[in-house]
């Protein structure tokens, strides 16, 4: 990964931290289609930017992609959801910016010990897209099931269609919301 690449994940962090604490309506492709092509890039950028992949990459890898899962699973339970309009609002409290520390902190740790274990492609920035997209994806894993269970859709995209506008129909809140 170059270093206009590293800026930019650092970029997308930074957009990401800013939306989430100031709070936005959400958009179910950005919340659950941009992570997943966020992972795949990432998983590709292993096998064509960081080298051959040894036994001892995969399980740092693997170690890695655990924390940042969990992570994401606790971004996903801390984020506060409502409906505001009849569609999706979501704000992450201020202390959950400790959940980006511990993210960074999870991240540094994994590459220092995958450095001192010549778990070279594990210890390499070219980890930084994958982890995040599947942090992302496991935040999504668990506001999707919380917005439909809410009956709360999410905001309509900007083409004028509601991602899974079908889940939302039956819950309570979401009976009009999907067609906005």
């Amino acid at each position: 990964m170059s270093g206009i690449e590293i800026l930019a994940v650092v970029g997308i962090i930074a957009v990401i931290v800013f939306q989430q604490v100031r709070g936005q309506y959400l958009r179910g492709k950005r919340t659950v289609l941009l992570p997943a092509v966020l992972t795949v890039i990432g998983f590709t950028d292993l096998h064509t930017g960081g080298g051959h992949l040894k036994p001892v990459d995969v399980t740092c890898l693997v170690v890695g992609a655990a924390g940042s899962v969990a992570i994401g699973l606790a971004f996903g339970a801390m984020t506060r959801l409502e409906s505001r309009g009849g569609v999706l609002w979501a704000r992450l409290p201020l202390r959950g910016l400790w959940l980006w520390g511990g993210l960074v902190a999870w991240r540094v740790l994994v590459v220092v010990l995958a450095g001192a274990m010549g778990a070279h492609v594990a210890a390499s920035s070219s980890t930084l897209l994958f982890g995040l997209g599947l942090n992302r994806l496991a935040q999504a894993a668990v506001i999707l099931p919380r917005a439909v269970a809410a009956g709360v859709p999410f905001a309509a995209e900007k083409d004028g269609s509601t991602f899974l506008a079908g889940a939302f129909r039956s819950g309570g809140a979401g009976r009009s919301g999907g067609r906005r």
